[in-house]
């Protein structure tokens, strides 16, 4: 299983403290700060097998680029699950309805990060 996952999120802790925790179990990472950069660096390369797609960024949000991501079809079928602060069951729903594959919740449980990982298609 190729095992190379983009994190996008516009707080460089965020991204520091999730290329530890993926490095550490054997992924792959590149990552960015910006939702359009994200989007430029999947369609250069669609080798990922995963985007950690941070909801609440500033110019574009995950949900303006998963819906982005979802009509380009070169990008299309790259799996992204949604990382917000947002944990209501309705932003769950919302995430899952502007295409996310999966959600989780911040502060991220890495447990919780590795199962949701490892059941995308």
């Amino acid at each position: 299983m190729n095992k190379k996952v983009l994190i996008v999120d516009d707080d460089p802790r965020n991204i520091f403290a999730l290329k530890l925790t993926l490095k550490s179990k054997g992924y792959q990472i590149e990552s960015c700060t910006m939702a359009q950069e994200a989007i430029d660096i999947l369609n250069k390369d669609n080798e990922f097998s995963a985007v950690l797609m941070d909801m609440m960024m500033p110019e574009m949000d995950g949900y303006e680029a998963i819906r982005i991501i979802r009509k380009t079809p070169s990008i299309s079928e790259v799996p992204v699950i949604a990382v917000t602060a947002q944990a209501m069951p309705e932003d769950r729903q919302k995430c899952l309805d502007a295409g996310a594959n999966d959600y989780i919740s911040k502060p991220i449980d890495v447990d919780q990060l590795i199962k949701a990982l490892h059941k995308l298609p």
